[in-house]
């Protein structure tokens, strides 16, 4: 029997669709201590994790080896005067060692930092001083040691820098330490109200926040893993993302080893179409999430047979219709989307039992009550764009929402206002009960009197073969009070008058005419934050 089990009541239908679900867990539930060293204790030799990288070396680890090796991890940090309610940082790319420190700073109740190896010194500085980091982790290749290194002396900061596998100057060398430290971890005290994670979100509003996830945190992920990406018992999941975001969060840890399936790594710095699936084949990878540029990538370069492969699912950004059609015609699996935040888990899916509609975010998790409502804050019907917001239960406590921002706590506040959780986003309910997501609620466009939301547009814009990224906005306009103005990447061909054209013709010929594009700007690139989002606050500043 999953672990899952003993922390959670499910209802399911015939189909195997989740129902209901209800979470139980002690005060003191500690994922590292609760899951990993019980699965440890019980079947030691159950595979936990398959690593790769793109030179060929390979890892297999089991759940003992988890547990010995977060443990002297542990002793190491001990040993190094972090303590619980200490602040450590991880960037450690892909890098197994992840893992291991993760674990062990659960385990000690020290929250743990992921950030991504592709930040500037400025933005390590920012997230150093804003979260008083007391620790660093470090991966030793590229120039991410440097450049925290750098970032540690411009702050002032007496963080403790250590880096794996490698001596770098004015590192400490992790993996040397813990082969002296021991593998035996006493038992540290922490609540499941503690603070486990902070993230820093992506900033593409503003500066990055904090946000901060507490123990019982990883238990909302057991829908993530068992109903969306249908990661199985004793399987292989693949989850395309890099340590440094919570993606990873949701895909390679917490909901895959609570239901019993291995999580599968691997370890690369630029995206082969050609490796990822051989790594696929090669491990016999059952399960598979990424986000759409990476299906887009393998329907253009070509998709190998994948006969391992039973689910496939995606997030995070715009589907183009084709790719979902043409992955289905060449694997046999429809591509079920999926939505959240970094400051919740999954919020809505194409679930288990349900079949999966192209471009729609599916429906809502049983595990969070739902609405969408307009800027008074009322419900608004079917087919009408509203904001997603989450209702806490009776108890207050919604398991898998953030329980705060780092030193913000007036953000906090205004995110949380009437009593729910605003989420910022828009989206709509059709007349089946599936949910389309519009962008931020903020972006929705009011045009000659109707709402239109960017998503729709970017989305037809996106079928044009021309057209490799676009991003749609409002703009001035006397007539009709906001025109929709579309910023467009072309993948071939030229930035002509003939191509804005002929762009415009494909497009408003497939939308109502409220929401036909009235101008379009071709540009080289897009303004991205460091997650690779647009920042269409930039592109507004720049036209308003």
């Amino acid at each position: 029997m999953s672990i899952y089990k003993r922390y959670c009541t499910e209802i399911v239908d015939e189909q195997g669709a989740l129902q209901d679900i209800s979470l139980n867990y002690p005060d003191n539930f500690n994922f590292a201590y609760d899951v990993v060293d019980a699965i440890a204790a019980e079947t030691p030799e159950k595979r936990a994790m398959v690593w790769c990288n793109a030179e060929n070396e390979e890892a297999f680890f089991t759940f003992r080896d988890m547990k010995e090796q977060s443990d002297r991890m542990a002793n190491v940090f001990k040993a190094a005067g972090l303590k619980k309610g200490d602040r450590v940082m991880l960037v450690l790319k892909r890098h197994y060692e992840y893992w291991f420190a993760v674990l062990a700073l659960h385990k000690l109740g020290v929250t743990a930092i992921p950030a991504t190896h592709m930040l500037t010194v400025r933005d390590y500085v920012y997230r150093i001083r804003m979260a008083k980091v007391n620790g660093i982790v470090c991966t030793p290749y590229g120039e991410a040691a440097e450049h925290l290194k750098a970032a540690v002396e411009e702050v002032g900061s007496n963080s403790i820098l250590w880096t794996v596998r490698r001596d770098i100057p004015g590192y400490r060398n992790m993996t040397e330490e813990m082969k002296e430290a021991s593998s035996e971890l006493e038992r540290v005290d922490t609540k499941a109200t503690d603070p486990m994670l902070l993230y820093f979100t992506s900033g593409t509003t503003g500066y990055p926040k904090g946000v901060i996830h507490d123990f019982s945190y990883p238990l909302a992920h057991i829908v993530t893993a068992k109903y969306w990406q249908q990661a199985q018992e004793d399987g292989l999941h693949f989850t395309v993302a890099e340590t440094g975001w919570a993606k990873a969060s949701w895909g390679k840890l917490y909901g895959q080893w609570l239901i019993g399936s291995a999580v599968m790594v691997f370890d690369f710095d630029n995206f082969d179409p050609k490796q990822l699936c051989s790594v696929i084949n090669r491990y016999g990878v059952t399960s598979f999430c990424a986000p759409p540029t990476v299906y887009r990538y393998l329907v253009r370069k070509g998709i190998p047979d994948m006969p391992s492969l039973k689910h496939a699912t995606t997030a995070g950004e715009i589907l183009a219709p084709e790719v979902f059609r043409r992955f289905q015609q060449r694997t046999g699996l429809e591509l079920c989307e999926g939505y959240g935040q970094t400051e919740t888990t999954l919020l809505m899916a194409n679930f288990k039992g349900m079949d999966p509609v192209e471009g729609s975010m599916g429906r809502i998790s049983p595990l969070y009550n739902i609405e969408l409502r307009d800027k008074e804050g009322n419900p608004v019907e079917d087919g009408e764009i509203g904001e997603v917001v989450i209702l806490p239960p009776e108890s207050g406590k919604q398991i898998g929402v953030f329980c705060g921002y780092l030193d913000n706590q007036e953000q906090y506040d205004h995110v949380w206002r009437d009593g729910v959780y605003h989420t910022g986003d828009a989206a709509y309910r059709d007349e089946q009960g599936l949910y389309w997501f519009h962008g931020r609620f903020d972006d929705i466009i009011k045009t000659g009197g109707y709402r239109v939301g960017p998503y729709e547009v970017e989305n037809v814009l996106m079928e044009h073969p021309a057209v490799v990224e676009c991003s749609v906005i409002g703009v001035p306009d006397k007539l009709r009070g906001q025109a929709i103005k579309a910023f467009v990447v072309l993948g071939h061909g030229e930035p002509t008058p003939e191509m804005e054209k002929e762009i415009k013709d494909f497009t408003n010929s497939r939308l109502a005419e409220y929401k036909w594009v009235r101008l379009i700007e071709f540009v080289k690139e897009m303004p991205k934050t460091i997650s690779g989002k647009i920042r269409k606050t930039e592109l507004r500043a720049a036209n308003n």
